[in-house]
Formats: structure tokens, sequence, C-alpha cells
């Protein structure tokens, strides 16, 4: 067995299970960009979140994919603060998931 793999599955597998209600009307974060720039914020945002949520983009702000949140609250706990507007999604939206 392999050091990624466990009896339950790899984190892959495993995440592929759970399912997300994507909110189309209303992105659950938002992202101060000239607060993320003056601290040098998104590059940070970018390499800690698991599911990739955040990317730099050419003219230099931060993307954000809503819809692949994990809702795990890693972002907040590295923003400086003013940078990330963040709440849980509406209700029924979101992440669902299906494995812990």
């Amino acid at each position: 067995m392999s050091k990624s793999k466990t009896p339950f599955g790899t984190v892959t597998e495993r995440l592929d299970k759970n399912r997300y209600e994507t909110d189309v009307e209303q992105s659950h974060i938002q992202i101060d960009q000239k607060a993320a720039a003056a601290t040098s914020a998104g590059p940070l945002l970018v390499r800690v979140c698991p599911a990739h949520v955040y990317s730099q983009q050419l003219d230099g702000t931060i993307g954000v994919l809503y819809a692949a949140c994990l809702e795990c609250g890693t972002c907040l706990a590295v923003a400086p603060p003013g940078v990330l507007s963040w709440h849980y999604p509406r209700g029924g939206k979101g992440i669902i998931f299906r494995e812990g």
C-alpha cells in the first residue's frame, strides 16, 4: 500500500465522493484586490488553499473559483485583516460531504 493510499482510498478518491451545489447567483468569497496587493496576501492564499480555489492572474489580481471551496477556513486563518470577505454559502449550497 502506498503512503498516499489509506484503507479508505486516496484523499482524491475520497474527495471525489463529495457533492458541490454551486450558488451561481452569489459567491461566498470576495477579495479586496487592493488590500491583497498591498499585503502580498495573494500568493499566500494561492499556496495554502487545499482546494486550489485561489489563483494568481496575469494582471496580478487573485482569481477565485468559489465553487471548489471545501469551506475549511484555511484562507481565513492566513489572510490579513481586510483582504478576504468569507461566509458560508447560502443554505443547501456549497460542499456536501459524503465521507469524513
